[in-house]
């Protein structure tokens, strides 16, 4: 029986633990008043026209706010246009954690890792600072991973 050598892959710890809002001010006030965290950072509208949402370009729009838990990012997103995956999110599961976000050193190496696992990039943008990449991993365990690859480290 030949056996399914895969190459050594290991993810960096965990660097952002990121939640689908409804409503991205009103959950920043809570956190902050209620559990003590932040400060949040204002929050930002981004323009993620040109995204590719399972193999096809989408426009749309999301908001976000960033904190730190110590050295954990919580990511706030809450979407505003277009076809995105944190919409179906907010619509199968309502507000809650999406993903886990992991940072990584070369963005084509770590997807042809997850590619050779069998995952594909659902949602994915380069954003000319920064490039991120989801894997729907949802299946066990019920959350998403994201890649994130700063280009301006470089």
């Amino acid at each position: 029986m030949a056996e399914n050598h895969l190459p050594d892959f290991k993810l960096p710890p965990v660097y952002q633990l990121g939640y689908v809002v409804r409503d991205i001010r009103k959950v920043c006030d809570y956190y902050a008043s209620t559990f003590g965290m932040g400060p949040f950072s204002p929050p930002m509208e981004v323009n993620m026209d040109g995204a590719i949402l399972r193999g096809r370009p989408v426009r749309c729009r999301i908001k976000v706010s960033f904190a730190q838990s110590g050295p954990l990012q919580i990511e706030l997103i809450e979407p505003i246009e277009g076809e995105n995956p944190y919409f179906e999110f907010l619509e199968a599961k309502g507000e809650g954690i999406h993903h886990l976000a992991f940072p990584v050193e070369d963005m084509n190496a770590a997807k042809a890792a997850f590619r050779a696992r069998g995952l594909e990039p659902v949602f994915y943008h380069d954003m000319k600072v920064m490039e991120f990449a989801y894997f729907d991993t949802s299946a066990i365990g019920g959350l998403w991973v994201e890649f994130l690859y700063w280009k301006a480290k470089k």
